[in-house]
């Protein structure tokens, strides 16, 4: 969630030309992030939790994307600290990935 929050603070800096592209794009992703994980923890099933852990960590990447091009085209000077963020929140996801595979294998699924 700290990262969606980053994201959108950052969104908000960007030109006004940029406020119904670019910015969108970041804030859609960014919301997207906590918001498959939460609605993977309330399907009810270690599986489904895994799928939406999956298109999550998709959405982080499509973040990541984002930030780069904001970077190139010179909306920002450095967008080191987000990225430093996001590689977090991805380490975090593959660590909750790891337990519940193993928790999965433990029941014999």
């Amino acid at each position: 969630m700290d990262l969606a929050v980053e994201a959108h603070l950052f969104a908000q800096g960007l030109p006004r030309a940029e406020q119904f592209a670019l910015a969108k794009q970041i804030r859609d992703a960014a919301a997207s992030v906590p918001g498959n994980i939460a609605e993977g923890c309330g399907r009810g099933t270690t599986r489904e939790l895994l799928r939406f852990l999956d298109i999550s960590r998709g959405s982080l990447q499509e973040l990541d994307s984002h930030f780069e091009l904001a970077f190139r085209l010179g909306y920002s000077n450095s967008i080191e600290e987000l990225q430093g963020r996001m590689n977090q929140v991805s380490r975090m996801i593959s660590g909750l990935k790891a337990a519940l595979r193993k928790k999965l294998e433990s029941e014999g699924e």
